[in-house]
């Protein structure tokens, strides 16, 4: 009787802890760990409108730029470990993981062209999906946010070699 209770009493526990992590997650608490994990990747498309051609993705270490009148062209790059930390310890700090506002509450005009990210980010096992875009004229802080990270690792990668080797695009967006 007493393995019993012990057995239930410790399926509880297990059980009561999921629900708070899932707890945290849906309130849009920051969950991620204090060090990076060994599954953290992303993935970020971005570009002009319906032109989001330009790729940085750790899953495959690729990444692809947007050549506007050329198409595409693609490279392999991998981050360092250290580079993928202070990426890491940044999506951190602006809560990538919680709750975030990327759809403004008004929506004053309409812009063409305008700025569009996507992105995946994998954490401690988890998938999220987000995106924004800057049609409607004005950002919302977390989108801003999103879009001074995206600059911070396009600036990364845009020091390495393989990057660097890539053709210039040619032509631009009205």
């Amino acid at each position: 009787m007493n393995k019993l209770c012990l057995l239930l009493l410790a399926v509880l526990l297990l059980n009561g802890c999921s629900t708070d992590k899932e707890a945290e997650r849906a309130a849009g608490q920051n969950v991620m760990p204090q060090e990076m994990p060994g599954d953290f990747d992303f993935l970020v498309r971005y570009g002009y409108g319906e032109a989001t051609k330009n790729e940085i993705n750790t899953y495959q270490d690729i990444v692809v730029k947007d050549l506007i009148m050329n198409g595409t062209a693609t490279a392999n790059v991998t981050l360092t470990g250290d580079e993928m930390r202070s990426i890491y310890d940044q999506m951190k700090e602006i809560n990538i993981m919680g709750t975030m506002e990327l759809e403004p509450a008004r929506q004053s005009c309409a812009v063409t062209p305008y700025q569009e990210d996507s992105w995946q980010i994998t954490v401690d096992g988890v998938t999220r999906d987000l995106s924004w875009s800057g049609e409607n004229c004005e950002l919302t802080e977390d989108a801003g946010r999103l879009l001074e990270l995206r600059t911070f690792i396009a600036d990364i990668v845009a020091g390495k070699d393989a990057y660097q080797a890539l053709p210039e695009a040619e032509g631009g967006y009205d």
